[in-house]
């Protein structure tokens, strides 16, 4: 039994030896790389909320700058339409413009036309008046009695 007693004693004693050498050279070790890969995960995962929470910020300015830029092309645009719609109004009114004076112009062409028209029938008519009335008296009219019978047929005319 002692023999049991003494086996069992070394027994013991090599295990704490071996459990303090293996502590001291492999436990230790292992349990510094572990909590040194555990720190480099931790700020690894750190890092990644960093740059996710930074990803955001940037999304959301881009998102801004993309609206500022939808806005401001609308603004464009409509200032574009406005202004189109200006020049429209102006060169139809220009144009309105000008064919009221073509008009204007055609009326006073067309008048003066017709008291040219006027003014040749007249002369011709009186100049008829005293062909006529020539040879209805048989005789020679002098420039007065041309005359006078010419004022006399304008005046009936225009009446």
């Amino acid at each position: 039994m002692l023999d049991f007693s003494i086996t069992f004693f070394f027994t013991f004693i090599n295990i704490g030896i071996l459990f303090f050498i293996l502590r001291a050279i492999l436990f230790k070790p292992l349990t510094k790389f572990m909590e040194a890969r555990a720190k480099k995960i931790q700020a690894s995962i750190e890092q990644a909320d960093r740059d996710k929470n930074q990803a955001r910020l940037i999304r959301q300015q881009y998102e801004d700058q993309l609206k500022n830029a939808q806005n401001e092309a609308e603004t464009v645009i409509n200032a574009a339409r406005e202004t189109a719609r200006e020049e429209a109004a102006r060169i139809i009114a220009q144009g309105k413009q000008a064919a009221e004076a073509l008009l204007l112009n055609a009326r006073k062409q067309s008048e003066a036309e017709q008291r040219a028209a006027l003014a040749l029938f007249k002369a011709e008519a009186a100049a008829l008046v005293v062909a006529a009335s020539g040879r209805l008296l048989r005789r020679e009219l002098t420039g007065e009695d041309s005359l006078r019978l010419a004022q006399e047929l304008l005046r009936e005319v225009g009446k």
